[in-house]
């Protein structure tokens, strides 16, 4: 493999492993593309599948799956904590070698565009991807969600898909297509239940709010612990660490007399985002080294970086 391309499709399915399953089997059902990882959340209700292919392999992989995931995920009967607007929700595409941001930019484009046509799934390019600068932002694209959306993109043209006319598929929503680095998911459980101080937590380190930079922060409900998690998504972890986000959530969560309970990565994580972080003190649950990035790739292909 000269060019390595991540892929990290989030479906919407977390509690049915069949179709999971059935989904992973139609990405893999073709050449150079190998998944490094399966994540499943109940309390989300949401897969987060991570794979590697090639330039030419890995937009027809994810299309692969983009189309199984439309056969069997309804989301009209949908329900999690964490935002969602399709069956396949996000499609994002990261450089890994041999290949930049504008490539798989390039790629992300051109598979949106093949949605459409060949699922008539509404798409939206964003991040680097993004024709609109507002939809660089996908929280912009995916505001109001599925039922929210579904009745906007009707009525408002700046709703409208940059793939697909002005209706969502009746099951399968649409899709967010998108090139972009490297993305750290990481949460954070607090002991305690009260829903309003994980939001609270959330607003004040988040970016947008004037948090920390380069973070983006939801208070949910994790009914599998009883607990509330900080949900988080670090889009440059070396502009803000794992350990300095934890340090931000620890100190306010201790202004209010709570500790922090555990925390986790979802999906995978590059070596140097986690080289430096002190395991023990982060309370990481589940933490070994298939969740590093590398590791996984190499354990695929043979040592190929």
């Amino acid at each position: 493999m000269q060019t390595i391309v991540e892929c990290v499709p989030n479906f919407s399915e977390g509690e049915d492993r069949d179709k999971i399953e059935s989904i992973l089997q139609a990405l893999l059902a073709g050449p150079d593309v190998h998944v490094l990882g399966t994540q499943m959340d109940t309390d989300h209700n949401r897969t987060v599948v991570t794979f590697v292919g090639t330039r030419e392999t890995v937009g027809e992989a994810a299309l692969r799956a983009i189309g199984r995931a439309a056969e069997l995920i309804d989301l009209n009967g949908h329900r999690g904590v964490h935002p969602r607007m399709g069956a396949t929700d996000v499609v994002p595409f990261v450089p890994i070698k041999g290949v930049d941001l504008s490539d798989c930019a390039e790629i992300a484009r051109r598979i949106a565009e093949e949605t459409w046509r060949r699922f008539r799934i509404p798409t939206y390019l964003y991040e680097a991807a993004a024709r609109d600068p507002r939809r660089k932002n996908l929280e912009y694209v995916r505001r109001g969600q599925f039922e929210q959306l579904r009745e906007e993109v009707r009525q408002n043209p700046d709703r409208r898909p940059d793939f697909g006319e002005a209706d969502l598929h009746p099951t399968a929503g649409a899709t967010a297509v998108g090139a972009r680095n490297f993305l750290i998911a990481y949460n954070i459980n607090l002991e305690s239940s009260d829903l309003t101080l994980g939001k609270s937590i959330a607003r004040k380190i988040r970016a947008s709010n004037g948090g920390l930079p380069a973070v983006k922060a939801l208070g949910v409900k994790v009914k599998a612990l009883g607990l509330v998690q900080v949900s988080m998504n670090l889009t440059d972890f070396l502009t803000t660490s794992i350990s300095t986000v934890f340090d931000a959530v620890a100190a306010e969560a201790a202004s209010a007399g709570v500790a922090i309970e555990s925390s986790e990565i979802v999906g995978l994580v590059p070596r140097r985002a986690i080289e430096n972080v002190d395991i023990v003190r982060l309370r990481l649950r589940n933490f070994s080294d298939k969740l590093i990035l590398e590791n996984q790739i190499e354990e695929a292909q043979g040592n190929i970086l």
